[in-house]
């Protein structure tokens, strides 16, 4: 199977072609630097993304958050409705962690003082 994809890791875009065979990487060119590869391999076998939100704080402010890592992509959905059930109680700090291992060792943290 062959895909082509747009590599986000830096702002040079390159068209990367990724060909795999039972389900593992066998062949990736486009890339011109060795991210780029790097992220094709990741992508084509198990993408990850990072996930930001917002969260409630007891008072009803809006608290914006981030997972501190990628996720995998087929979890955003349970990460997600974790998020949609947090809650916390003011000040939060920026890099504060709210729920720990929300996904695998990715936690989630908060994005801005608040």
């Amino acid at each position: 199977m062959i895909k082509t994809l747009t590599c986000i890791e830096c702002p040079m875009g390159c068209e990367i072609t990724v060909e795999e065979e039972n389900g593992a990487v066998k062949n990736v060119s486009g890339n011109s630097c060795p991210r780029g590869k790097l992220y094709a391999e990741s992508e084509a076998v198990c993408p990850k993304r990072v996930v930001t939100s917002t969260v409630r704080a007891e008072s009803g402010e809006m608290v914006p958050v981030k997972t501190n890592k990628p996720v995998n992509k087929n979890e955003i959905f349970k990460v997600m409705d974790i998020i949609k059930r947090t809650r916390c109680r003011l000040p939060v700090q920026l890099g504060e962690v709210l729920v720990k291992n929300i996904s695998g060792d990715a936690d989630l943290i908060v994005s801005g003082n608040v």
